[in-house]
């Protein structure tokens, strides 16, 4: 048995079989709508029941509240029809261009950039197509069947030779994935891989000012839009707010600083939270979103893409939209939820 779906105000349609969630079926038949990790985690693909009746799985109460629920909200990602549903939804331009696909990767090459991060090089299969907006992530399908999200640090043009995908990884003490990646994971291996996913990709039918904000290894999506930006000649304002714990935790902050060089219209600022007295550190101190507001008190004019630990995401997108006057339809994130998150 199957439902049919009807989003509004794109007048779209599209059948959902009775226990497939809704936003699997419209990105097996794609249609894009915004989402984020897929896993009822982030809250990126809340959207508006008008009709009809859906169950939800699992999800996290920070991405779906019961109150939320009881007004008609529903998260897509885990929401289950049981009738034809009419559901009021963004649609997302350029989301269902590239299709979903599973595919083999090798480990090209690994360098650690930091003591917890390893930049993770894997190259693409010659005979298998693979396309992608910059800002999308790919799933790594563990022999468990169990998958880890990582977004594309390089933007589709930048492949390099061979063609190869570039991931930041955080080491997390016991992750099921980045254990396996600083220990025993080497060059050449074989890895199991499905995308592209996720709608967090710049918008280039605007002209407002763009905010790119980061933290921690939420720098990789970031890097992927800041490479669009510079092969497209998109001369819009930007600035790149990147958030860390310490100095060494900037990572690329010399890749950082010489494209804000190279490109007249980007500004980089680094922002540490809890610098040490060996870093010696004269630059910005602090949360990072806050940052952004003590330079921005008025965001209504400008585009927020942030990116990294869902604390930050939140705080941002409550603050940016609350207090600076951004309007909540031009903040697009991409939250970093682990599997402790998801749990």
């Amino acid at each position: 048995m199957s439902f049919r779906i009807t989003l509004t105000p794109s007048e779209r349609h599209f059948d959902v079989a009775r226990d497939e969630p809704i936003l699997n079926a419209a990105i097996r038949s794609g249609i894009g709508l915004p989402y984020g990790c897929k896993d009822g985690a982030c809250g990126s693909c809340k959207s508006r029941l008008l009709d009809g009746r859906v169950i939800h799985g699992a999800h996290a109460e920070k991405a779906l509240s019961a109150a939320e629920e009881a007004q008609g909200l529903v998260l897509t990602c885990c929401a289950t029809p049981q009738t034809d549903c009419v559901v009021e939804a963004r649609s997302v331009t350029g989301a269902g261009e590239h299709p979903v696909v599973k595919l083999p990767g090798r480990v090209l090459a690994m360098e650690r950039l930091a003591p917890d991060v390893m930049r993770l090089r894997v190259q693409l299969p010659a005979n298998q197509a693979f396309g992608y907006h910059a800002g999308q992530y790919i799933e790594f399908i563990l022999r468990d069947g169990s998958r880890r999200a990582y977004s594309m640090a390089n933007a589709p043009h930048n492949l390099g030779t061979p063609p190869s995908i570039e991931l930041h990884l955080r080491h997390l003490p016991g992750g099921l994935f980045t254990d396996q990646v600083f220990s025993t994971m080497k060059e050449k291996d074989i890895v199991r891989m499905e995308g592209p996913f996720g709608s967090f990709f710049l918008r280039e039918d605007s002209a407002a000012p763009i905010i790119l904000l980061a933290s921690g290894t939420g720098l990789a999506p970031i890097k992927a839009l800041i490479e669009r930006l510079q092969q497209q000649g998109i001369t819009r304002p930007a600035t790149l707010y990147w958030g860390c714990r310490s100095r060494r935790d900037l990572y690329l902050h010399d890749w950082a600083d010489a494209t804000a060089a190279q490109m007249p219209n980007l500004r980089y600022v680094p922002v540490l939270s809890e610098p040490g007295p060996e870093d010696g550190w004269r630059g910005r101190t602090g949360l990072v979103h806050q940052a952004v507001m003590a330079d921005h008190p008025d965001l209504s004019g400008h585009q927020v893409y942030a990116c990294g630990l869902p604390a930050m995401v939140d705080a941002a997108q409550r603050d940016f939209t609350g207090r600076c006057g951004l309007p909540a339809e031009q903040f697009f994130a991409d939250s970093f939820t682990s599997a402790a998150d998801k749990a």
